[in-house]
């Protein structure tokens, strides 16, 4: 690896450690010539996963969207930020399992957003839900509560 100080091709690694659930490495490196340090990552490189919605147009699956649409479900509620991060990921977890090919349903992925934010907050998961499933009336919206309490 290069060093971004002086540009001296050669560094060492002095520590390295997996982040990120195993996902990302992490490395402490020194230049050889001006022993300067420096940190660099490394992750993998994925086929994105490509998202077919619902009028059949394609669009690059974006984690970020379902931590947004989470956020402002679970405003106000005692859901921390980590608890939506690792949903979040899970989330991608499972369907680039699911689907090696990296195709996926929008529908598939708001289920699945939904079945683990169900187990959080059911609030927070019945304002998910009311946004995801697009209740027309309020009888859709109580439909959806009784089922939680079936539950």
């Amino acid at each position: 690896m290069k060093c971004p100080y002086c540009g001296f091709p050669d560094t060492k690694v002095i520590d390295s450690r997996e982040i990120e659930d195993g996902v990302v490495v992490r490395r402490r490196r020194e230049c050889e010539k001006c022993g300067n340090r420096f940190t660099t990552y490394e992750r993998y490189e994925l086929t994105p996963l490509q998202v077919i919605k619902r009028d059949g147009s394609r669009e690059i699956f974006d984690k970020q969207k379902i931590i947004n649409g989470m956020l402002r479900a679970c405003e106000k509620r005692q859901v921390t930020l980590d608890q939506i991060k690792k949903i979040a990921e899970e989330v991608e977890q499972e369907l680039r399992l699911k689907h090696p090919e990296g195709e996926v349903s929008s529908k598939e992925i708001g289920e699945l957003v939904m079945k683990k934010l169900r187990r959080v907050d059911k609030v927070a998961y019945i304002r998910f839900a009311s946004v995801y499933k697009n209740f027309e009336d309020i009888d859709e919206f109580i439909e959806e509560i009784k089922k939680i309490k079936r539950r």
